[in-house]
């Protein structure tokens, strides 16, 4: 079953409106023994796992890579080339509308992001577009048109695009509202549509209440992305959610020189624990020989993360343990790993316990268990 276009777009008192192309209507109602029956073809993707067809959300704090993330895909589903140098794409023209960068900028960002390679002819660049409500749609809509084996539109971003909230309206269906226009325009054409986006400044469990505004906004998209990536460090997550999406989290790593992100292989939480590592290794440094408890007393963080991480960075060589479960750093020869010190051979516990014959005795002392400590 083709998605075939059934409706264009038209100005109508200067708004741009659905319109029949062709007698046949739309069907929108099936019995349930029909719909059970039909065979409908997989999604559509733009970027395979991460960008269907439909209307996706790309959200992020400011100057966290956004910009750098939906560039490097445009450039890759024109010309080709493996998004986030490890997704096969099926090629095709892509629409970007970089809202808030001159031709200058924009230049040396793909200059960047190409690497000498040549730039790809399927890929139109554009820094300024009319709102949507105002002729940004028509516009769109004419390019798609012009276009019709199109893979991706990207708008960046999208408060420039939005237009006026119309009077009356809650801010919740202003949100949704002006998120229908673009979705309009992604079901019509049967094309991938990026709204670059902001996320507010309070962190949320929820990576989906992050996003600024309100939930009419991830509510109407059919996908939510959400990138995330501490200060200071090239490792980020980014996290996706949707109708046709299943529900992942990537890890993904930032090449500044380049302007590129890739992913990276494995679950988020390989790559993301750098900052876990180095205070783990800095402590062991130290303090040679260290089990999981000591390491969490001495630096302040959770048993159970200490424990699981110092097993993972086992496993990865950064760290190697003995049978009793003490951790030191590779090339540390065993022996400077302190083992549990030997009981004195004459210990009085008490100045009043002396045996038959004057001399002190020894009080029983309790057996200390290599594994006790590693699993308190």
């Amino acid at each position: 079953m083709t998605n075939d276009r059934t409706t264009h777009l038209h100005l109508v008192n200067g708004d741009a409106v659905q319109a029949p192309a062709q007698a046949v209507p739309f069907r929108t109602s099936w019995t349930a023994d029909e719909l059970m029956a039909m065979t409908f073809p997989e999604p559509r993707w733009a970027v395979p796992g991460i960008i269907a067809k439909g209307l996706s959300l790309l959200a992020g704090p400011p100057k966290v890579g956004k910009s750098w993330l939906s560039l490097g895909l445009g450039v890759a589903v024109a010309s080709g080339a493996k998004a986030l140098e490890a997704i096969e794409v099926e090629p095709g023209p892509v629409l970007y509308l970089a809202l808030e960068d001159t031709a200058r900028r924009l230049q040396n960002r793909m200059g960047k992001i190409l690497g000498g390679q040549p730039a790809p002819k399927d890929l139109t660049l554009a820094t300024t577009c009319p709102t949507l409500p105002q002729g940004g749609e028509e516009a769109i809509g004419r390019w798609l048109d012009r276009h019709g084996n199109a893979r991706l539109v990207v708008i960046d971003v999208f408060a420039k695009i939005r237009g006026n909230t119309p009077p009356g309206l809650s801010a919740y269906d202003a949100d949704y509202a002006a998120m229908s226009r673009a979705k309009r325009l992604a079901d019509t054409y049967g094309v991938a549509v990026v709204l670059v986006h902001h996320v507010r400044k309070m962190a949320s469990e929820d990576f989906l209440s992050e996003v600024s505004g309100t939930n009419g906004l991830a509510g109407a998209a059919d996908a939510t992305l959400v990138l995330k990536r501490a200060r200071g460090t090239a490792d980020g997550v980014l996290h996706v959610t949707g109708r046709d999406v299943e529900e992942a989290e990537h890890a993904m790593a930032f090449q500044p020189a380049a302007g590129l992100w890739h992913l990276l292989d494995g679950p988020p939480e390989d790559h993301t624990l750098s900052d876990t590592r180095a205070t783990i290794i800095r402590h062991v440094r130290q303090h040679p020989g260290s089990t999981p408890k000591a390491i969490a007393e001495g630096t302040g963080l959770s048993y159970e993360n200490v424990r699981k991480t110092c097993q993972r960075m086992n496993a990865d060589g950064q760290l190697c343990v003995n049978a009793t479960g003490h951790y030191r750093l590779p090339g540390t020869p065993p022996g400077d790993v302190p083992g549990v010190p030997p009981v004195p051979a004459h210990t009085t516990t008490s100045t009043n316990a002396h045996t038959h014959e004057g001399q002190p005795a020894l009080l029983p002392v309790p057996a200390v268990h290599a594994d006790e400590e590693t699993h308190q």
